[in-house]
């Protein structure tokens, strides 16, 4: 039961970016917001099942989870911004070395131990995301454009491009971070402001933050902006947030119940995102993206592996 757990993780998440993406319109300076009221519906609904199910939550455990909670949903935003500006095809693999960042953290912070397949696995992590960002940003104007042809959609070379799927990797690492800290039950770091709180109810708090979130780019957008709905542009980011939230669920079970197998299936998510943006989005990198790719997705397949075997 865990493998089909973890690969319907693998499946959602991926299908999150592959809808999210196509969600994301260039000229559409408002759309990371659009993206958030949906996905924040989705998953105050989601949350509401979990209430109505049994999980006990109060507005103290919203307050307690709240580090985690404003780390994963900015870093989210800042993922969003991103889809404008670059393909899916290099966003997703930056944006997923967060575990690396995320490992470095809880090493020097906390202590944890850090064995040698998770340090192996930050510096190819480290080493492919710089060498991602050089293929990226070295490549002539005239390059770039010919190999977009066919994807219909034209990136010009920008730092902005590169900056916004790091900063996500950051604070998403932050928000790994909190999460440790949080869900751990012997907690020694900052007690006084880091209370513990059982899986589900940290994952109900963030739901109920996120539909806040959503409330706040509603009133921001709709009623301050005066931006129009219209369903045929904004139907696949319904889709990415359900794939988002159906990933979520999948993958807190799925590492429940056998994380040293699931660990390893669920972070190369990414790798079937890379596939899904270039079958349906039609996106082409050149050999030097690709080989860096290459290393990055190792680097957090052997991450995952050494997370799994820490358990």
């Amino acid at each position: 039961m865990w493998l089909i757990l973890a690969l319907a993780a693998l499946l959602c998440w991926s299908g999150s970016d592959l809808f999210s993406k196509i969600g994301s319109k260039p000229d559409d300076k408002y759309s990371h917001w659009k993206m958030v009221m949906a996905v924040g519906l989705v998953m105050g609904i989601h949350a509401a099942i979990e209430i109505a199910t049994g999980t006990g939550i109060t507005l103290m455990d919203i307050i307690y989870y709240l580090p985690a909670s404003f780390m994963y949903i900015l870093s989210m935003i800042f993922g969003y911004v991103a889809l404008r500006y670059i393909e899916l095809s290099v966003s997703s693999p930056i944006c997923n070395t967060s575990g690396a960042i995320a490992a470095v953290l809880c090493f020097f912070v906390l202590g944890s131990d850090l064995g040698g397949l998770s340090i192996a696995g930050v510096i190819l992590v480290s080493v492919g995301v710089l060498f991602l960002g050089i293929a990226e940003y070295s490549e002539n104007d005239e390059a770039k454009m010919l190999r977009q042809q066919k994807s219909k959609v034209k990136y010009t070379k920008s730092a902005l491009a590169i900056l916004l799927p790091v900063l996500y990797c950051i604070i998403d690492a932050l928000g790994t971070f909190f999460d440790s800290v949080i869900l751990e039950e012997e907690n020694t770091f900052m007690p006084q402001i880091f209370h513990y709180l059982e899986e589900d109810v940290a994952n109900v708090a963030y739901e109920l933050t996120f539909l806040f979130m959503a409330v706040v780019a509603f009133v921001y957008v709709i009623i301050i902006k005066k931006q129009k709905f219209e369903f045929h542009r904004e139907y696949p980011k319904g889709i990415g947030a359900v794939c988002e939230t159906l990933g979520q669920f999948a993958y807190i079970y799925a590492l429940a119940a056998n994380p040293v197998g699931a660990a390893p299936v669920i972070s190369a998510y990414c790798a079937v995102s890379v596939l899904w943006s270039r079958i349906f989005l039609k996106e082409k990198l050149s050999f030097k993206h690709y080989a860096a790719i290459a290393v990055v997705f190792a680097g957090i397949i052997v991450l995952g592996a050494a997370e799994g075997l820490a358990e």
